[in-house]
């Protein structure tokens, strides 16, 4: 349900009925309840519509804009009853006195585009202030652009950091424990040296522990510690955090596993954290690989050693072919990158990652002359204007 507000000149009857049938049309395909609500109740809402209803109205939104001008407005408009004039009246007040706001208007479809992102916006930012993304042990040594400021994420996002020790993951690995639920039992189920997996699974119950002491939604760890220490990898471990809808990030990139937070929260879909590997300009597709990817996004997998050691365990996945988005984000929130792409095909090369995937894309310039840092997270579906929501709903907020 969205509650919306309602101002308008008085109307004739046949302007209420078009006010009705308007609000019925965009009910009917937003699929929920369009609320109509008082003020206090409309300023009270974290996520609402201030409805102009007709030409006219000018007088009635100066009455109340005192209170008004405190939020972010989001104008909702018809095309009868110089409805949209007096929107757009009113829109150049709000922002010549100190408010903000935007003009919803187009065909019935796009309305209900534009209320579904921004909806979904708030409800994303809402979903990260007072969560906490960590970081076991220092980012790896060859992250040298990736760059997190918790202070400003904090300010931005709500969303605070915890730094654990690298010394504090092995003495929960040497507990040699995990909890068994139904991601551990998939893997149990595979073929592959019953060992090996043991020792990834203890792994997986020491990020698991953590995660649960500092309360923690999303992890990244400096994993190729792990290879010379207990000889195996964090690959299976954050396989199985992600599947859980824990966000699991390696080589303690945290820009990347913020990335993975906000992605996440947009969309609720699963994440594939991955690094771009090879470009074809001329098919106009990219090759993106890693180890970690869940089992939730794939529509098969089987096991396989971690890539560039050549132990552990890690998950190599097939993906359905479909939509997909790209997106990357600075560790200080200052510049974000969303794309949308194609699934193509799910490749296999031994000089690569465990799990690939060949995404078609209609542009490289991005990825060859401005990148955000290495890792990227790939998300199913088409998801660009849900992100593009969120970052301008951040910037009118710490404005």
């Amino acid at each position: 349900m969205i509650d919306f507000y309602q101002i308008q000149s008085p109307l004739s009857r046949a302007t209420e009925e078009h006010m009705r049938q308007y609000i019925g049309e965009l009910q009917d395909t937003l699929g929920e309840e369009l609320r109509p609500v008082d003020l206090a109740q409309y300023l009270r809402d974290g996520f609402a519509l201030l409805y102009v209803a007709s030409g006219g109205s000018e007088g009635y939104f100066l009455e109340a804009f005192d209170q008004l001008k405190a939020r972010h407005c989001y104008i909702l408009t018809s095309g009868e009853s110089n409805s949209l004039a007096a929107s757009m009246e009113i829109l150049s007040y709000l922002r010549k006195h100190g408010g903000s706001g935007e003009i919803l208007h187009g065909d019935i479809e796009q309305v209900v585009r534009q209320i579904r992102d921004l909806r979904n916006a708030h409800r994303a930012l809402n979903a990260l202030r007072g969560k906490k993304l960590g970081c076991i042990g220092r980012p790896s040594d060859w992250l040298i652009a990736s760059v997190y400021s918790p202070d400003t994420v904090m300010d931005k996002l709500g969303l605070g950091f915890v730094s654990v020790p690298m010394e504090e993951l092995l003495e929960e690995i040497a507990r040699v424990h995990y909890e068994d639920d139904p991601y551990t039992a998939l893997f149990k189920q595979q073929a592959f040296d019953r060992n090996e997996l043991e020792k990834a699974l203890n792994v997986y119950g020491a990020f698991r522990r953590i995660v649960d002491r500092y309360g923690l939604c999303g992890v990244s760890v400096r994993c190729f510690d792990l290879l010379d220490t207990v000889h195996t990898t964090g690959c299976l471990g954050l396989s199985i955090l992600n599947s859980l809808g824990v966000y699991g990030g390696c080589e303690g990139d945290m820009p990347t596993l913020l990335s993975m937070a906000i992605l996440g929260s947009i969309t609720s879909e699963p994440l594939f954290m991955c690094n771009p590997s090879r470009f074809d300009t001329k098919a106009r597709c990219a090759t993106f690989a890693h180890c970690t990817v869940p089992t939730t996004m794939l529509k098969s997998f089987c096991l396989n050693t971690h890539f560039e050691s050549g132990i552990g365990v890690a998950v190599q996945g097939s993906f359905e072919e479909g939509d997909c988005t790209l997106f990357k984000c600075e560790g200080d929130l200052s510049r974000y990158f969303v794309q949308e792409g194609t699934v193509l095909e799910t490749p296999f090369s031994n000089m690569l990652c465990r799990t690939q995937i060949r995404v078609g894309l209609d542009d490289f310039s991005y990825f060859l002359t401005n990148p955000i840092n290495n890792h990227h997270v790939i998300c199913r579906g088409k998801h660009r204007t849900e992100v593009e929501s969120f970052f301008r709903l951040v910037k009118k907020a710490a404005s």
